[in-house]
Formats: structure tokens, sequence, C-alpha cells
């Protein structure tokens, strides 16, 4: 089994690596080539947070658990220490020796100290009295002052410095202030790391010293949150606890200067309690995440994409032109939207906003899993709780990354009078549905929206999703009764139309792999997910291949599943990257609807253990013939060998396919993007549905 599938944490690090060829496209603008270096900077952050931590967290506990490709979780570390110094250094390559010197030819400069220029300098002192200096402090180690405590992803300046007087040497530690921008503009265009500026006047903090040497290093630590008791009496207050706790996971890389003096880097191990493997060396700035404030600050639209504006669903956009409500349009028949193609805020958010606002509306429930600091959903909630309809929240309070936000709405929630939940204990809420109940002439009426993604405004312009708002009785019954499992007590409902995990999502996609072997070559699987990594699904596929199914995969992430043996031939692996995050779950089995029809499913749900085990997911069916033929449409332009992507070979590996040049006419999201358009357009003129 292991020739044949990938290893997790591997797998996981060749998609940063897809995203880093992104930067590699000369077809596309220079600005954007310097955001895929900043995404993959944040994403092997992030990785290192909670993917190597969690291996580390195995090695230091004894715990041995061979993965499914048979790797220890020290041989893990072993690998991904290796291929991360690959990464690193393609990483840096392209910066400093591709992208700055082309950005410098439109007059655009990323710069060190001694690069800039003597009026650049003098404004650049005058920023650090004003600005750095009132808050720097220099943390001195010495008997009297031990080692000081590194937080998390911070960049911090260590300084040898000596006593003139005694000759006594001693290090320093100057954290760079988190709050401020990382790169200081010192003039048009030009851009200076801001530790750049402090180390230039290191020896104003330390008055009558004599710096031997600065260098910058950064330190990065476990930020997993992992509950004491699942049980806990007041979840809330204990994730609140483990937030807290979380500044002080223990660290699990070292990023240095590549000319970090020798005694410096073996203080700083020992007292982070790390070994030399876990040292990553640059040459580069550190944190290049930051790279994004370039991007933000340069006002050149030659070096940026062409927006690309995002329409309101075509029978939305009548029916706010006759005055009427989203609630008139899905009594009409469902309505599939797509973003950010097609807008979040004229459909989802208003589609809450409608509930909250309607005196015939008596209720609303949701689930959020990731939600923005300045939600209008949130806004929505609050304000229907406020006026007296009967809302409820259920919050995941242990979303990775975003605690502290959905701590901060659920306070704020309950305080509006919003019945506020935390799930089920031991399982994960990743669903993402919203129920609404009116009042209407024939008697109460519920609608509901089933969606891929988030109800978060910030993400949904730029990651891909797909939702279904229905009033289909079926559909609403089973969301009634998902609701009930969630906030009430209830064994595990039966649902007519949802597949639900964790009880029914693996049972159902066994069945439905399975009636497609019984198809053999006539037998067609196609899906649609940020990964795969299930093993019992992984070997499922493969015996479906053997039976001569065609399997047909887009897996934007981690891939488990290697095309390669006898079978190989019927599996087709592909990964579509681009200025959107392809984050759509969209299912479509050749036979496994009512009398061997297609079946089309979308929903929260990837084909990882967690998903299928360990969450509460939602997928919902798409029944509609317009609906289906835009999903064949998307899968169809996904699929097509006219577009740039990456294709898994057979032995696991990934290479770039289709043409040699990422423009418009070859990137897949503008084709979507394009046609989604168009049909809107034609919609509107011809004030008929069309895809909507």
């Amino acid at each position: 089994m292991s020739r044949w599938y990938g290893n997790r944490e591997l797998s996981w690090l060749d998609f940063n690596g897809r995203v880093l060829a992104l930067a590699k496209e000369s077809s596309l603008p220079l600005l954007e080539r310097l955001k895929f270096l900043a995404i993959f900077s944040s994403n092997l952050d992030e990785f290192f947070q909670v993917r190597v931590a969690a291996l580390k967290g195995q090695v230091a506990a004894g715990l041995m658990p061979a993965s499914p490709d048979g790797l220890s979780p020290q041989r893990q570390l072993r690998e991904i220490a290796r291929y991360v110094d690959k990464l690193v250094d393609e990483h840096e390559h392209l910066l400093l020796d591709v992208l700055i010197p082309e950005l410098r030819t439109h007059d655009v400069g990323i710069v060190r100290w001694d690069e800039l220029t003597v009026d650049e300098r003098n404004d650049a002192t005058t920023y650090f009295h004003r600005q750095l200096f009132p808050v720097l402090t220099p943390l001195a180690v010495d008997p009297a002052h031990p080692f000081p405590y590194v937080s998390n992803l911070a960049i911090s300046l260590g300084v040898l410095v000596r006593n003139p007087l005694t000759m006594e040497q001693r290090f320093a530690r100057v954290k760079v202030p988190s709050l401020i921008k990382r790169f200081f503009q010192v003039s048009e265009g030009r851009f200076v790391p801001v530790e750049d500026v402090i180390a230039a006047h290191i020896g104003e903090l330390f008055e009558g010293m004599t710096i031997v040497h600065v260098t910058t290093f950064r330190v990065t630590r476990n930020a997993d949150l992992t509950l004491e008791s699942e049980d806990a009496d007041d979840l809330l207050a204990a994730v609140e606890m483990e937030l807290r706790r979380r500044r002080f996971g223990r660290a699990v890389r070292l990023e240095v200067d590549d000319n970090i003096d020798p005694s410096v880097l073996s203080l700083l191990l020992e007292e982070l309690e790390l070994e030399p493997t876990d040292v990553s060396r640059h040459r580069a700035p550190l944190a290049t995440s930051a790279l994004w404030e370039i991007h933000a600050a340069v006002d050149n639209p030659a070096l940026k994409d062409v927006p690309w504006q995002s329409v309101t669903a075509g029978r939305l956009a009548a029916a706010d032109g006759n005055d009427q409500s989203i609630f008139s349009v899905l009594r009409t028949r469902d309505l599939l939207v797509h973003h950010p193609y097609e807008s979040f805020s004229s459909s989802t958010e208003e589609f809450i906003e409608q509930a909250a606002t309607d005196p015939r509306v008596q209720g609303i429930k949701i689930t959020l899993y990731r939600t923005s600091p300045d939600s209008a959903i949130a806004r929505s909630l609050i304000k229907a709780a406020e006026i007296g309809k009967q809302v409820v929240a259920l919050i995941e309070l242990t979303a990775r990354f975003d605690e502290a936000t959905n701590v901060g709405w659920a306070k704020e929630l309950e305080r509006a009078g919003v019945h506020v939940v935390y799930g089920v204990v031991g399982l994960k809420t990743h669903s993402k549905c919203v129920l609404v109940v009116r009042q209407e002439e024939s008697g109460l009426r519920r609608y509901v929206h089933v969606g891929t993604g988030n109800y978060n405004s910030k993400t949904a312009k730029v990651y891909e999703d797909i939702g279904l708002f229905s009033c289909n009785e079926e559909i609403c019954d089973d969301v009634s009764r998902l609701f009930n499992a969630l906030t009430g007590f209830s064994n595990e409902p039966e649902y007519s139309c949802l597949i639900v995990a964790p009880k029914f999502l693996r049972p159902r996609f066994v069945e439905l792999i399975e009636n497609e072997i019984s198809h053999g070559e006539n037998g067609h699987i196609l899906m649609k997910m940020n990964a795969l990594a299930d093993k019992e699904i992984v070997e499922l596929l493969y015996k479906a291949a053997e039976a001569g199914v065609k399997i047909d995969l887009i897996v934007r992430g981690i891939c488990g599943l290697r095309p390669g043996g006898e079978s190989g031939s019927n599996i087709r692996v592909r990964s579509i990257l681009g200025r959107y995050l392809e984050h759509s779950r969209m299912y479509r089995f050749a036979h496994g609807g009512d009398d061997g029809a297609p079946l089309y499913l979308i929903g929260s749900a990837d084909m990882m253990p967690r998903n299928l085990d360990k969450r509460v997911e939602v997928l919902v069916p798409v029944e509609h013939p317009k609906h289906r033929a835009w999903m064949d449409k998307v899968f169809g332009i996904l699929m097509s060998n006219d577009v740039v992507c990456f294709e898994m070979e057979r032995d696991g590996s990934w290479a770039r396919v289709g043409p040699a040049e990422f423009t418009s006419n070859h990137d897949a999201q503008y084709l979507i993007h394009a046609e989604n358009s168009h049909s809107q357009t034609r919609l509107n003129s011809e004030a008929r549905p069309q895809w909507g």
C-alpha cells in the first residue's frame, strides 16, 4: 500500500511547492508573483506550528506510530527538514535573484540598509527616533537577567555587546515591535526592512557599549490548541485559557540570518531547547509573509492582476430590480451561487440580512466555523436577536487560528440575546448551514443555505466556494434535524437528502464508489476537494480504477493517492492554483443517483479521516438541471488540457502542464469567471434564469 500512498506531510510540502512555482510564472504580473512568495512563507509558518509541532510532540512522548505510508515520526521529520531546506533555497533564489532585480526595472525596490542613499538614511533615522526608539526594549542576558521569553513568530535582533571597561561580553535580545509595518518606505517605491533600520541604530540602545555583532532570528512555536478535557464544563473558558497557554508553546523551529555568529546560534539553541537540524538559515529577510505589504503599497496596475468584478447572481439581480425578496426567488426554485465569481455580499450576506429584518421571519439558525472580525453576518444575527427573533448560532470555538475571533463573537452574540452553542463534545462542527423559518400565508416555511465555504466576508473575496439556497421541504427537514441534533440531546437522526458526518458520510461514499465499480468501464468518479488522505477511500479508488472506472481528482492540497500501478492509467490527479484559493468540495458519481442517474454533491467535507470521522460535515445533493450543467462546465474547464495546472505523475511527483504562458485564455479561474459573467449578462438582458 505504501508504494502507492503518499506521505501526508510531504504531500503538503508538495502543495506549498506548487504555490512557490506560481512565482516562477513569467506571464503573471510581478507583484502577483511576489504575493505567492508571501503565501508560501505564511503557509510554511502554519505547517511548522501545527504539523511539525505534532510530530515533535510524538517523538518527545515516545510515541512512534507509523503514518499510512510507513514512515515513523522521526523519519518524517528528517524528510521534512531536507524538503524544507530545498524549498527555502528556491524561495530565496526567486526573491533575491529574480523578482527583486525585475521589480527594480519598474522602480520598485526592496533594499537593505547599505543600499540606501544619504537622504533615505536620514529619513530612516528620523523614523527610528520618532516611531521605533520609544517602543524598543533591550533585554540583557546575565546572571541577574534570565534569557527572555521569545514569542511565536516575532522577529528579534540578537546583539552581542562588550563593555569597553571590563571587556565583558554579553548577549541581549531586542524584539521588533509586531504592531508596526515590516517595511519602511524610504522613498517612492523603495522599501527597507524595519529590522535593518533598528540594527543600524542599535548602539543607541546600549550606550557606552561596543556592538560586537547584530543578527536577526525568529522562533516558531507549537500553536495548536489542545483542550485538557473535551467535556469541559465551560468550553468557552477552557478555550480562553488554552489561548493564553498557546503563547508559551514549545519551540519547533529557529530561523536565523546566514551570517549569525556561532556563539549566538549556540546560545539560542540551548535556551530554546532545539537541535541544529531545527535551524533554517536565510539570505533574505525573515518572515517574508510581510511581502504582502509591498503588494499593497505599490500603486502600479501594470504590476498587479486586472481585478475581476463579482457579479450578483442573475435571478437575485432581477429580483432586486423588481423589489422582490430573496425568499420569493427561492420559492420559484433553488439557487446555486459560485463565489467569488458571484457576490457573497449580495447573496449569502443579503439572505441573512433580509432574514434579520423581515418581520415575517421568526427564527434563524447558523453554524459559524470561521468568520471575520467585522462580520456583517454576525451583525445581522445581533440585529435579529435584539428585535425579538429566535436566533441560534453554533460557533466552533476550536477552529484553528480563529479561536480568539470566535470567542469574541460568542461573547458579543450572547450579550445581544443570541442562543450560542458550541457543538458536539469531541467533534468539530465544520458544516456550513443556515436555516431561516418564515411565517407565510400558507403557514411556516423554511429556507436553507448549505455551502462549501465559511460565512466570512473577507475570505469570500478570494476563496472559490459554491453554495445552494433552497426551500425544498426534504432538505429543510434534514437541516432542521441537523440543528436539533447539534443544539439538543438526540441520537444521530436519519436524513433523507443530506449526507452528514461522522455517522453517514464514510459509509455513503464507500457505497457510492462500490456502485461505480459495479459499472466497470462505464463508471466515472469526479471529485474536487482540498485534500485526499483517507486510506480507506484511497484504497477504494484504486479498486475502482482496477475495475476500469475512470477516476478524475482535482485536489488543491494534500493528496495521499499516487496514480501508479497497472490501474494508474484510469486515474488522473490534478491541482489548480491561481489568484483564488480553490476551496469548494464538489463530487460527481456517474451512477450514484436514482435509477442509475448521476449524483452531484457539494458541501464542507474533504476526504480526510478528520472530516469523515471527527467532524460534523454536510453534503447536499444538487438536483436542478441548470445547476448540474454549471457544475459540469466547471469540471470541464478544470480538467481541460488547455489550462495551466499541475498533474501528478505515476510516481507521486507533480509536473506543471498545459500551455507555456499562464495568460487569461489558459487560466481556469479566468475562464470560469468569463463564463459566469457572460451567462449573467445574458440573463440580465433576457430577464430569465440561466445558471442561477
